[in-house]
Order: C-alpha cells, then structure tokens, then sequence
C-alpha cells in the first residue's frame, strides 16, 4: 500500500509541473552510506511527516482535480431564441408584424444567451486557473517539507 501511495503522489507532482523542484524531480542520494531499505523507509516516513506539517496530501489533491461541472442550462440556445420569439411576436403584433418580430426575437434571444454562455465559460476557466494556481502553491509546500526533511536524515538532494 505505501508503494502505491508513493507512487500515486509521485505521479500527482509529476502531471502537476510546478516549475520548482519537487518530489518526482530530486535525486536522492544516501550521504551517510543509507541501505535502499533504509532510503525506501525514510522516504515514507518523510511523506508521512510532510503531509502533516503542510497539511497537503498530493494523493487527495489529485482525487479532488475534477472536470467542471456540467451546467443545467440548454447547449444550444433553443429555449433562449424561443423565449425571445415570442416577446418579438407580441411586439411585432403591436406594430402590424408579428412574424418579423418574431425572427428579431430569435436572433436576439440566441445572442443573448451566446453572450450568457460565453461569461459563464470565462468564470469556469478562471476558476479553473484559481484553482491550478492554489494547487500549486500546496504541492510546493508539500515539496519543501519532504525535502526538508530528507535532507535532515542525512540525504544530499539534487
């Protein structure tokens, strides 16, 4: 189980492309002449510690990378383009012509709901960057603990 745990966080900071040094990335090398065994458990307990000093656990920050999401509303306008035919009917009624009235309704209703669909896609991507960025900044935290760490159990890092 820790070496798919290990595994499965390791593979979180490598999608995750921090721009800094981090977990994946550093080479470990056992200064004070470390077994494998004791590099494997000082490794695992490094993790352990750092997901407690940092409160960051790359495994739960992966599982919460979720797509967006779906919105309730119609995809393809039509309930827009309906809603603004008939507001264009009544009015093209009050002038002597409900049909073309009508058409401008449509047209009208279906840009709006264009424009609608378009602010809403701009908030999920900024929202989305927000939260890449604060993704980020947790999983470099997480780095820094763990390197810390293993650096004091007596491990150069590169």
């Amino acid at each position: 189980m820790r070496k798919t745990m290990v595994g499965g966080w390791m593979a979180v900071l490598l999608a995750a492309d921090t721009g800094a040094v981090s977990a994946q990335d550093v080479y470990v090398y056992p200064a004070r002449n470390q077994t494998d065994e004791q590099m494997t458990r000082d490794k695992e307990e490094c993790h352990d510690w750092a997901v407690k000093q940092t409160g960051v656990d790359p495994e739960k920050v992966a599982a919460a990378v979720v797509a967006p999401p779906a919105s309730g509303q119609s995809s393809s306008g039509a309930g827009s383009g309906l809603g603004g035919a008939g507001l264009g009917a009544a009015r093209g009624a009050m002038s002597g012509d409900a049909a073309a009235g009508a058409m401008r309704g449509v047209v009208i209703g279906r840009l709006a709901h264009a424009i609608r669909a378009r602010r809403q896609m701009d908030e999920q991507h900024q929202a989305g960057l927000q939260d890449h960025q604060q993704r980020q900044t947790q999983l470099q935290s997480y780095d820094r603990a763990f390197n810390a760490c293993l650096t004091g159990r007596g491990y150069s890092l590169q």
